[in-house]
């Protein structure tokens, strides 16, 4: 059957209910990809979705699932799917009832297992009673397991289930009945276990879709109107109380207050939002009044892409993943192959007893079960990435969360990155004993008022904080010269700011040599300085500079303390600017003058040199360099379309101190994995072992195989409460 190439297939999500493990999941994928219409299936076990490209009814799906009794319903964006708290909801209930039914039938199982020993005691072994019993015991908790590994076996499709049927009807007929009820509620136990584990994991994303209110108030014309999310349209006016959740993503024009925003971002300090801000759905508004205009529909919100994004990378198999899937097409027919061979061999060749050496090719079956193998990596990753996506690191697939920890090398883009993005004026002095300070402030801030500088807002702002009033100043004869500086009339006097050079060349100022030497020592520091004066003399200096961000040289710091020993800045500023940023923050190399291109150049060699490494940058200009990267990160993802698309990992908060957790998150999740492999391997390996001195038995089998399982589900689930 061809398969569509992935990025041209149209591909619809179907929500799927009672997946109980992953190999479980790997075999609907199978099924569907069979079925006639269908062109490509891909099962997200994580996130309980199957992606399907072709045609295809849910009445086709469900049959497909049939050996699961799954149940399958079209896929809703995310902000239909909010609210776990509602408990009429038919979803939720589909996902509680199978955990439910299962502790009922176990509790029912038990009993009648507890029966059956005090039979067994009072009655004999082969009493009709005490058989009838642990049957009964094995067919209500093992009916299901029965049912589906009977149909596999006639199929010739060997699983878990399989393998685990074939063991209890061989003990049924060699009357082992204590040891197959047993057996049977001990695997029931594992697979509910596995269930709740997952569960527990999912419950990340389930938290991300329960912050965002499912209404909100909206004023049209004259009316408030409180009306579903989905029906509020681009323009609307929000109105958020003090106190309430934000339910849309929109732009401040009224009010200001302190915005939570620790469950988009992960920050733990609220934000101040004011006139012209942007808001996010899903975040918490303090104590002021705001009206929102609504910028993105419910389906677009800033949240509903986290979802959309953490749930498909989810999905994106692991290079571990990988290994899993290719190792357990080999391991299962293995394990059946060497269980034969344990019953078969020592009765044939060295005069072994049937009995007992059937019984242990049927303990072979049992221990051989890949439960704890099959779900190591699956759960591990969903886990980690939903946590990630909690502590506002969006990590958008398994691939780049065990790169990450991989990483040799980080190059960083200056603007926005490593510094604010957002030049402030350092020092302003007079040096004119007789001009007022605050006065000729507020003549830079008029006639910088009227330019297109890119640093007239750092002056303007400067100016405001001095409260240095420039808004009634009359400008008469404004001018701007080409990089040079401004000119305007003002107080019947020619005022001049600029850089140094046009006073002392074009405006023939002789400058004194202190303050030439004060000038030399800030451009060294790499920062932007102007004069200010009139024709004939100096009257004040203003250094303007791009701050390097308070958390960037501890950042660099923790990354040499986690190996990360080459860091390189990359710039198109001036190299003198770039060489005094890159001293303060640290970084092993600076690359300054650069286009986009260079950008792209030097990451290419980079990977020449240390095979693993990562770009952070803004996700616009750098989008060049963060795709040849082996993992691409942007800053800003909250709100930011083109870092949420082009990069790998995008950092919601803007917080650059957010990298090294996610660097230690996915070493942790990595060494998590490994030992759960090597856990999990080890265990079975170690219960075959026992076959050797014939002490494997049934109950040992199964106590390895849930036993696995647990410490594998407990082993992962430490990764959804590491902190950054």
């Amino acid at each position: 059957m061809s398969k569509l190439n992935e990025h041209e297939a149209t591909y619809r999500s179907y929500r799927v209910e009672g997946f109980t493990c992953a190999n479980c999941a790997g075999k609907f994928e199978r099924n569907v990809k069979q079925i006639e219409g269908v062109q490509d299936a891909k099962v997200n076990f994580g996130a309980s979705k199957i992606s399907v490209a072709g045609e295809v009814s849910i009445a086709q799906l469900e049959q497909a699932g049939a050996f699961e009794s799954l149940k399958i319903k079209a896929d809703e964006p995310a902000h239909m799917r909010r609210s776990a708290k509602v408990s009429s909801d038919q979803g939720e209930e589909l996902r509680k009832k199978p955990f439910w039914q299962t502790y009922h039938v176990l509790l029912y199982s038990v009993l009648l297992i507890v029966l059956g020993y005090i039979s067994y005691g009072t009655n004999g072994e082969h009493n009709l009673i005490t058989i009838l019993l642990f049957l009964s015991a094995t067919l209500i908790s093992g009916l299901p397991l029965l049912r589906t590994g009977i149909a596999n076996l006639l199929r010739l499709d060997f699983d878990m289930r399989t393998l685990m049927t074939v063991a209890v009807i061989g003990g049924a007929i060699i009357g082992e009945w204590a040891e197959v009820a047993v057996v049977v509620i001990l695997f029931a136990v594992s697979e509910a276990l596995e269930r709740y584990s997952m569960e527990r994991a999912r419950q990340s994303i389930r938290e991300l879709m329960d912050i965002a209110p499912k209404e909100a108030q909206i004023r049209r014309g004259q009316q408030e109107l409180t009306i579903p999310v989905e029906d509020i349209e681009i323009g609307d006016i929000m109105l958020v109380k003090p106190g309430q959740k934000i339910a849309m993503d929109g732009i401040v024009i009224h009010g200001q207050s302190a915005v939570n925003q620790a469950a988009i971002t992960g920050e733990s300090l609220p934000a101040a939002k004011a006139s012209g801000d942007e808001v996010y759905a899903g975040t918490l508004n303090g104590e002021g009044w705001l009206e929102v205009r609504i910028t993105k529909r419910a389906e677009d919100t800033t949240i509903s892409r986290i979802i959309h994004l953490v749930e498909d990378a989810q999905a994106d198999r692991a290079p571990a993943q990988a290994f899993i899937d290719r190792f357990a097409r080999v391991y299962t027919p293995a394990i059946i192959v060497i269980a034969a061979l344990v019953a078969i061999v020592p009765p044939l060749l060295f005069d072994g007893a049937w009995s007992t050496w059937v019984y242990q090719g049927l303990a072979v079956l049992v221990v051989g079960c890949p439960c704890a193998l099959v779900i190591s990596t699956p759960i591990s990753i969903v886990s980690a990435i939903g946590n990630a996506a909690k502590q506002g690191v969006l990590i958008k697939g398994g691939i780049y969360l065990e790169e990450i920890g991989a990483l040799r090398a980080v190059a960083f883009d200056k603007t926005g990155t490593l510094t604010e993005g957002h030049p402030q004026v350092t020092e302003y002095e007079v040096v004119d004993e007789d001009t007022d300070p605050k006065q000729l402030l507020a003549v830079i801030a008029a006639l910088e008022h009227r330019s297109q500088h890119p640093l007239a807002a750092a002056i303007i702002g400067k100016a405001h904080d001095m409260h240095a009033l420039h808004h009634d100043l009359e400008i008469t004869a404004f001018s701007a010269v080409t990089g040079k500086g401004i000119r305007g009339h003002v107080y019947d006097k020619w005022f001049y700011v600029g850089s140094p050079k046009w006073f002392a060349e074009d405006l023939a100022v002789q400058l004194p040599s202190a303050l030439q030497q004060k000038i030399d020592a800030l451009q060294l520091q790499g920062k932007t300085v102007m004069l200010a004066g009139i024709e004939n003399r100096v009257l004040g200096l203003i250094a303007v500079a791009d701050q390097l961000r308070t958390s960037s040289k501890q950042v660099l710091d923790e990354l040499r303390e986690l190996g990360i020993a080459h860091t390189v800045m990359l710039t198109g500023d001036a190299r003198s600017t770039a060489h005094a940023i890159g001293q303060q923050a640290g970084v092993s190399a600076v690359e300054a003058e650069l286009m986009p291109e260079d950008k792209l150049r030097i990451v290419k060699q980079l990977k020449d040199q240390y095979g693993k490494v990562a770009m952070v940058g803004d996700g616009v200009n750098d989008a060049p360099a963060l795709a040849a990267s082996t993992v691409g990160i942007a800053m800003g993802g909250a709100g930011t379309d083109t870092a949420m698309e082009t990069a790998d990992v995008a950092l919601m908060a803007d917080d650059l101190s957010k990298l090294p957790f996610a660097v230690k998150l996915s070493r942790k999740a990595l060494r998590v994995i490994k030992s759960n492999i090597a856990f999990s391997i080890s265990i079975k390996l170690l219960a075959l072992l026992l076959v050797i001195p014939g002490w494997l038995t049934l109950w040992i089998a199964i106590a390895a195989d849930i036993g696995a399982t647990l410490a594998v589900t407990l082993n992962s689930m430490r990764l959804m409460r590491m902190k950054s």
